[in-house]
């Protein structure tokens, strides 16, 4: 069941990411310029990271490497490429622009999980 929301919540991060404006902002400000957002960006006056794309890149990668245990490697590789890959997209789709706060929200909420898988399985061996 893991499995398929994982591979369904995937397929509509991955059609929000290549959508030409923002679906969200269509859906609920009616203007696909304007973005939601859950909460304030994190470190917005030294490095920014976008903290819209960390909680999408949590959720996506936890159900990921919770669905996918037995193949930890393939499913890293997967997340981190996907996480790259979907932002720069963004050089190429009319109305996106590539942002670099964007694809390291994308990289930490990718990392996030992993590092606590690695704790996890550390501790749980001792």
């Amino acid at each position: 069941m893991i499995k398929i929301i994982f591979h369904i919540l995937n397929t509509i991060f991955v059609f929000l990411y290549v959508y030409p404006g923002s679906l969200l902002g269509f859906l609920i400000y009616k203007d696909i310029s304007k973005q939601p957002r859950l909460s304030a960006d994190f470190f917005p006056s030294l490095f920014s990271i976008s903290s819209n794309h960390v909680y999408v890149f949590l959720l996506l990668s936890s159900l990921g490497l919770i669905s996918y245990s037995n193949n930890l490697k393939i499913i890293i590789i997967y997340l981190i490429l996907i996480s790259i890959f979907l932002e720069l997209l963004h050089f190429f789709i009319p109305n996106r622009s590539f942002q670099f706060s964007d694809l390291f929200g994308n990289i930490i909420g990718v990392l996030v999980p992993i590092l606590i898988l690695i704790l996890f399985n550390y501790w749980r061996k001792k």
